[in-house]
């Protein structure tokens, strides 16, 4: 998001400089630009913390078309107050919050097209729980401290493991509880292995509501390094 301006912002500063990088995650953009910004630097790496206790993790296996509908049957169902949906692009963000909108429920996007009082006016709102339901991308799961916050919902699954961690972290807050909830398709499959296997667990299944159709299968490309068996037969409910 920030990396044509840190960038631009590196162009005026002299050569021979001390420079401190400071990353939640370390995804291949942010690693490149270390190794053009920095010279010879020393890494020190902080253990990443695990998902709170408190949190209720849960998928569903989800083609694409059933994504909306099942996010409309969850919002309408749930005894939810405190909602955010994350996307990974700014694109599905707005398409999504249209569609909801069109739907009824009250939900604000929070996206970089956003003036800076329109943010802050969203968030306020959130806060003081006027607004029920946020959707935006990963830059708001590090820029929101907000009490309360019972549901979180990625629409899909992030880019970088380590996301899903702060992406969830937005509930469960201060040893209190919170649900966290996460659709999957046939393409993230690989991609959501790979958070369990950073977490170093199995997340719960969860059946599709009848009227959302079938589940397509589970069965994600090979990313080695979680070799633990599994327990769980697609979006089948353990026996």
């Amino acid at each position: 998001g920030f990396y044509d301006d840190i960038m631009r912002i590196i162009s005026y500063l002299p050569k021979k400089r001390q420079t401190l990088l400071f990353s939640a995650t370390m995804p291949s953009r942010i690693r490149t630009m270390a190794k053009t910004v920095l010279h010879n630097p020393q890494q020190i790496n902080i253990a990443l913390s695990q998902p709170a206790v408190g949190i209720d993790q849960q998928i569903y296996l989800v083609s694409d078309h059933q994504k909306t509908p099942l996010v409309k049957y969850l919002l309408k169902n749930g005894n939810y107050t405190s909602i955010i949906i994350f996307s990974s692009t700014k694109d599905r963000v707005k398409s999504v919050y249209k569609e909801l909108k069109q739907a009824k429920f009250n939900i604000s996007a929070f996206h970089s097209d956003l003036e800076q009082n329109e943010r802050e006016e969203i968030l306020r709102n959130f806060k003081n729980k006027s607004l029920p339901i946020i959707i935006g991308t990963d830059a708001l799961s590090r820029g929101i401290d907000v009490e309360g916050i019972d549901l979180v919902l990625n629409y899909d699954v992030p880019p970088d493991p380590e996301d899903y961690i702060h992406r969830i972290g937005r509930t469960a807050r201060a040893l209190t509880t919170g649900t966290a909830i996460t659709l999957v398709s046939e393409r993230d499959q690989s991609r959501f292995k790979s958070i369990e296997e950073l977490i170093d667990r199995e997340i719960d299944r969860k059946v599709l509501p009848e009227e959302i159709g079938e589940a397509p299968v589970f069965r994600p490309a090979r990313t080695g390094g979680f070799d633990k068996k599994r327990r769980f037969n697609n979006n089948r409910k353990k026996s």
